[in-house]
């Protein structure tokens, strides 16, 4: 384990400082809209351009990693990143935060993809499985330390803004001194969206709720807190324990899941989601240590489905099919993102804020329904299932590569479904004449099929 964290600690500690301002900028934007009485449904569209943003990066960073090389791309949106955070301060103009939301989602889904990447590269078949969790648990504990920040601040101003933007421009660092740099290019798995829609559509729907119910919450669960009347410190505790609750239920849930009957796991999970979430639905004023506890309650609950909902998927599709069946899961999540947002946001001005739990309650009873009738697809269960299961971070903080890192793959099926770029040719080899012009630049030729063209068709 010290081995593993000693190669991988600079890219852990950018994985953390990365979610860090991204956890801290979600927050900071809805409790800064409302305080200025911005109305929740503008409030649920910046967030939803937010997880828009990420679903097109899946399709644009296979192309600039490509062009520019990991470092190079890594540099260029953390850059983007930055000025965009500072372009909070400058502007209150909604649109333009909208726009804002959108280029910082698709450039940090780039910064995913170049970690993932890079995990993947340098790590060995048999630490994978160690990988994968110190990449999951940077990420939770990033997320959680964003709010723990928020609650420092004194007031929402600009000193908020710069202090996300310090987490971007810092994240830079461990990137720029680390001594591996030979990162491969991967090409994007094939979608096979079609495949996947005839043969487990129950299966995809369930990931497409789950999606509107993690989206919802991280846009709009700060709004929830401020219509409690909680202070910015508040809310801030509020929030951090929500997301840290997302970490604590995934080792349980690994337990479980190995052990008892997935569809019957998210059933139950879904029913106690509707439980959970009563409570916080119907009780216009909750005390503050009870909300707390409830609201730890309802995390825990919701943050276990989406990787529940991997692991069902994986036990009915063939071992060959799971990387690309990754990359249409990881769609399906965002696009349900995308709706939650915005239609949460526009119920809450109407009917308040209760109306978020009120919505999870219900995305619980379609669960519940939608996992009843997976019963019937159990006969098609793939001849290795059930596979282990894998605690997985959810809110699209990972990259259609994120599949690589998983133990449970084959790193043959892996390497045949994402193929790495043809190799460069041996220096000693001797070259023809007319090939002997300048150096290429940093990343793979765009002239050479290593899976730029492909990624270019994609856009």
């Amino acid at each position: 384990m010290k081995k593993t964290l000693g190669v991988f600690l600079p890219l852990y500690t950018t994985t953390l400082l990365l979610l860090l301002g991204s956890g801290l900028l979600t927050t900071y934007v809805s409790l800064r809209l409302a305080s200025i009485h911005v109305s929740s449904a503008l409030i649920g569209a910046i967030i939803a351009a937010n997880y828009i943003g990420l679903v097109i990066g899946g399709k644009v960073g296979h192309f600039l990693i490509a062009r520019v090389g990991h470092i190079r791309a890594y540099v260029a949106c953390a850059g983007i990143i930055t000025a965009a955070v500072l372009g909070h301060g400058l502007t209150e103009f909604i649109p333009a935060w909208v726009a804002l939301r959108l280029v910082i989602g698709l450039c940090m889904m780039c910064q995913y993809m170049v970690l993932e990447s890079w995990l993947n590269d340098q790590a060995e078949s048999n630490q994978r499985g160690m990988v994968f969790g110190f990449y999951m648990a940077a990420t939770y504990l990033g997320m959680s330390l964003g709010q723990i920040v928020l609650m420092l601040q004194s007031n929402l101003g600009i000193t908020t803004l710069l202090v996300i933007a310090l987490c971007f421009a810092l994240c830079l660092v461990p990137i720029a001194l680390t001594t591996r740099t030979n990162a491969r290019h991967m090409s994007p798995a094939p979608m096979e969206l079609r495949y996947f829609v005839g043969a487990i559509p129950k299966v995809l729907a369930t990931t497409l709720v789950i999606g509107m119910v993690v989206g919802s919450f991280y846009g709009l669960a700060p709004v929830y807190a401020s219509l409690q009347s909680l202070t910015t410190q508040q809310t801030g505790l509020f929030m951090a324990l929500a997301i840290f609750a997302g970490l604590v239920a995934q080792f349980p849930l690994s337990w479980l899941s190995d052990r008892y009957s997935r569809p019957l796991l998210m059933r139950l999970n879904a029913i106690l989601l509707i439980v959970a979430a009563l409570p916080l639905a119907l009780l216009p004023h909750i005390d503050f240590p009870l909300l707390l506890a409830v609201g730890f309650v309802v995390s825990m609950l919701q943050f276990t489905l989406y990787p529940l909902v991997v692991a069902l998927a994986n036990d009915l599709i063939e071992p060959e099919r799971r990387v690309s069946l990754a990359a249409c899961l990881l769609m399906a999540f965002g696009v349900g993102a995308s709706i939650g947002p915005l239609a949460v946001g526009a119920l809450i001005e109407p009917l308040g804020g209760n109306i978020l739990y009120a919505f999870f309650a219900l995305c619980g009873v379609l669960l519940a329904a939608l996992s009843r009738t997976a019963k019937a697809e159990e006969p098609q269960l793939a001849q290795d299932a059930p596979v282990p299961h894998i605690p997985l971070p959810d809110s699209l903080a990972s990259s259609p590569l994120s599949p690589a890192l998983n133990p449970t793959f084959d790193e043959q099926i892996i390497h045949d479904t994402m193929p790495p770029p043809e190799a460069a040719p041996d220096v000693d080899e001797p070259q023809p004449e007319e090939q002997e012009t300048e150096p290429l630049p940093q990343g793979a030729d765009p002239q050479e099929d290593t899976g730029l063209k492909k990624a270019h068709a994609m856009l």
